[in-house]
């Protein structure tokens, strides 16, 4: 999962990267720190062992995919957060919500079923467009 963990530092860095009053603001200091952080502990810490996993007692024990609650949350918050981060124009606002949006994908995946989601590539996918989305050179 090192991939994992390289393309969430990358994004990290261009969800840091925008200029405006970043730390002026309680979302601003929200994006840069809580969000990246979010971001970068999330892609670290994938671990397809941490899978939703069929009990003694045939109830589902549902995996966490290797992040905690409080990482999911602070990925799923990214919609609600969006329309005060006015500083940032609309493809950035976008850009910030599919990398959020990947992030939040790839442990889902990895804690639903991570044998099938490893054979057939789709973190490695969802990597792929992590990075796309979070690349410096786009529009922004």
């Amino acid at each position: 999962m090192t991939v994992a963990a390289e393309a969430g530092l990358r994004a990290a860095a261009w969800v840091r990267s925008p200029p405006g009053p970043a730390g002026e603001c309680p979302v601003g200091r929200w994006l840069a720190v809580g969000l990246t952080k979010a971001i970068e502990t999330a892609m670290g810490s994938l671990d397809p062992s941490d899978e939703d996993a069929m009990g003694p007692d045939g109830v589902v024990v549902p995996g966490r995919g290797g992040v905690t609650e409080e990482v999911m949350e602070t990925l799923m918050a990214v919609p609600c957060v969006l329309p005060e981060a006015d500083r940032l124009s609309a493809e950035q606002q976008l850009r910030l919500l599919a990398v959020a949006s990947a992030d939040a994908g790839c442990v889902r995946l990895v804690m639903a079923d991570a044998d099938t989601a490893i054979v057939h590539r789709l973190p490695a996918r969802m990597c792929a467009s992590l990075t796309y989305t979070s690349r410096p050179d786009a529009a922004g």
